[in-house]
């Protein structure tokens, strides 16, 4: 090897590979490094280090060297195949545009040319009709002609979102997703375009919003994780059919419409809702107590402009969006939700929840039951003067901790409580009148054992008059909104945040409880199932697969058969629900 090729290194810097760029470069820091070894004889670490290689990759090229395997000076290939070199993909071309003109996917095609004996991955099969000019495949009701003069056949472009016309559909659709119709008679019920006018949502010329908010809401019911998912419901029948349309908008359309929108009119339409749930029995208005609680929706992208906000799952404070809901304990449905939530306001929710529930009802809640950090001793005096009752859990301060040691066993009473488990027999000590540091007056406080937890749980409340285990499994009761609000965000991926706007997921958590009061009110229709999760009512019914059949005056799902076919069999289902959207069109069910 020749010393008048060494290079030398650059004054106060380590070679490295950084400094070979060209392929001429590169094979110099070959030559260079094994100089280094062979003739200055430096060791393999010391060499590796100086030209930035690790000290098994120099004692590859130094076997290589040795082997005659390693030619310095010639140029460098690009990794991979070289160009030209895929004869499999150019054999099944014409093949592989044969097939898509025939309306097969690249699955399909893919296995029609494994059994063909020239097999293909898919992979190579989608990057031979993108090179065609062919798009997506869609299962659309009417193909038609090509734009692209090379590919002539049927057209894949994305078609434009426009309202049914019933007289173009064809007589009979097949469906994955034919389950998600059994929803459309309570949305009737609820009437969701008199609640769509009464929020003022607006429309498009094209769109109107009764079937922009149908569109949003099927991604809900049928487990679609984001907006932009939307693609993934494209080629099914049954969601367009659902939201009145021919095709449902595209994400981008769906989500510019979400930006139209206000914290304003999810509150309005939660209004409405509200009326409508409790006419239909889904929220009882005479006990009027409510379970309150918040929910820290934790962002994933970068740089969110966002408040910090503890989040239970993740076990610290981290950029989120908080939200709070409400629940009516009788039903176990959620009637509340909102997203435009600050640090600064969020203990005021709870009086937010009471103007609410007063236009709508015309009287404040009887009860509100939350946890201790829902608000704080102020607003608890606010509710006390507006007559409203609660019940919360008193922080565990140094003082009251002396206070509960000093207790004596004598000092505490066992009450049964009518639930299962080993926990039903609690001892309670009972204080009539408890001075707090900010409340004005004095509050009635439960100290209570017994209850599968290592510390006392301390209660405080302004009701003087409800008995100690009425009270108690009252509070027993709100643990239920944490179930609830665990099932929301399995079911409707409440989680799912993309939006660094709180009003974005404002719209997003009125979905999801307009999502709950549906499938609560489907499972009431169904027998045996009046406790059933969300995700077990779409798993089990709403995903159901099957055929449509439309018709000038009608529309008929017939349903496949499954495991949980008798249920539906046996189910309350109306026989013709009139559909607004659907031009007054009944649906009727068909059973296989």
């Amino acid at each position: 090897m020749r010393k008048d090729h060494h290079v030398t290194a650059r004054s106060g810097q380590r070679p490295g590979a950084e400094w070979f760029t060209s392929p001429d470069q590169v094979n110099q820091r070959r030559y260079e490094a094994l100089r280094a070894y062979l003739v200055d004889g430096l060791t393999y670490a010391e060499a590796a280090a100086r030209f930035g290689y690790s000290r098994w990759a120099l004692i590859n090229l130094v076997r290589e060297y040795r082997a005659g395997k390693l030619e310095l000076f010639a140029v460098p290939k690009k990794p991979g195949p070289p160009p030209g070199a895929a004869p499999a993909r150019e054999r099944v071309r014409g093949r592989v545009i044969e097939l898509r003109r025939q309306r097969y996917s690249t699955y399909e095609i893919s296995g029609r040319l494994a059994a063909a004996g020239t097999p293909l991955n898919r992979t190579s099969v989608a990057e031979i009709l993108a090179e065609e000019g062919f798009g997506r495949l869609l299962r659309h009701p009417e193909p038609k002609a090509s734009i692209s003069p090379a590919t002539a056949g049927r057209d894949t472009n994305l078609p434009a979102a426009k309202i049914i016309d019933f007289a173009a559909w064809p007589g009979r659709l097949e469906t994955t997703r034919a389950g998600l119709l059994l929803a459309v008679p309570d949305l009737v019920s609820l009437d969701l375009p008199a609640l769509a006018a009464a929020a003022g949502y607006p429309g498009t010329r094209v769109i109107p919003a009764v079937n922009w908010l149908l569109s949003l809401l099927a991604l809900k019911l049928t487990r679609t994780r984001r907006v932009s998912h939307v693609d993934d419901l494209l080629s099914d029948p049954a969601a367009s059919l659902f939201a009145g349309m021919a095709v449902l908008p595209k994400k981008s359309a769906l989500t510019q419409y979400s930006y139209r929108l206000s914290h304003d009119h999810q509150q309005k339409f939660l209004a409405a809702l509200d009326r409508q749930m409790i006419s239909n029995g889904l929220a009882t208005p005479g006990e009027a107590v409510f379970d309150l609680d918040f929910h820290a929706v934790m962002h994933w992208g970068h740089d969110p402009v966002l408040e910090k906000h503890y989040v239970p799952s993740r076990s610290q404070r981290a950029r989120s969006v908080l939200t709070f809901f409400a629940q009516d304990t009788g039903t176990h449905n959620l009637i509340y939700a909102n997203a435009d939530v600050s640090k600064a306001g969020q203990a005021r929710e709870a009086i937010a929840f009471c103007d609410h529930w007063k236009a709508v009802s015309g009287a404040d809640p009887t009860m509100l039951i939350m946890d201790q950090k829902v608000t704080t001793q102020e607003v608890l005096g606010e509710l006390d003067a507006r007559g409203v009752k609660f019940a919360t859990l008193r922080m565990r301060s140094a003082s009251l901790m002396r206070h509960i040691n000093s207790l004596a066993p004598g000092d505490f009473k066992t009450i049964t409580l009518d639930r299962p488990g080993p926990h039903n027999r609690p001892r309670i000590h009972e204080d009539p009148a408890v001075t707090l540091t900010s409340y004005p007056g004095t509050v009635r406080q439960l100290i209570v054992t017994g209850l599968g937890r290592d510390a006392p749980t301390v209660i405080i409340t302004n009701d003087d008059q409800i008995k100690t285990r009425a009270l108690l499994q009252q509070h027993a009761r709100r643990m239920t909104i944490e179930q609830r609000l665990a099932e929301i965000i399995r079911a409707f991926y409440a989680d799912a945040l993309s939006s660094t706007v709180n009003l974005n997921v404002d719209l997003d958590v009125m979905l999801a409880v307009l999502a709950q009061a549906l499938t609560a009110a489907l499972r009431a229709r169904l027998p045996g199932y009046a406790t059933a999760a969300p995700d077990t009512i779409q798993r089990r019914f709403l995903e159901t697969p099957g055929q449509i059949t439309t018709s000038p005056d009608a529309v008929t799902v017939r349903l496949e058969r499954r495991a949980f076919s008798p249920v539906l069999r046996k189910a309350n289902l109306p026989p013709a629900t009139p559909v607004p959207w659907w031009g007054g069109r009944p649906i009727h069910y068909e059973f296989a």
